[in-house]
């Protein structure tokens, strides 16, 4: 699949609302290290590739909690720098 349009995503969700929620929750899953299931060679950011798991049929509501990240909560604060922002104080 070369690209991914809103009405390949469309033919395995019910409408876009649905669509929306549901990559939006597989692209966090994704960069809090779940493991793609389809091939990322263009190295595509996490919320094209969940909407490319989606419209190749991999990623439903039926499904998607089998696919949980590898992270721990910890190991998410250090990554993405969560206490970094919260030791700026502002006077």
């Amino acid at each position: 699949m070369a690209r991914v349009t809103i009405d390949d995503c469309l033919k395995r969700v019910d409408n876009r609302f649905s669509l929306i929620h549901l990559a939006a929750e597989r692209a966090r899953q994704l960069k809090l290290g779940a493991k793609p299931l389809v091939p990322n060679v263009d190295n595509h950011k996490d919320i094209v590739l969940a909407l490319r798991e989606i419209a190749a049929g991999k990623i439903d509501y039926d499904n998607i909690k089998n696919f949980e990240p590898t992270l721990t909560y910890e190991e998410q604060e250090e990554n993405f720098g969560a206490n970094e922002d919260q030791s700026h104080s502002i006077e």
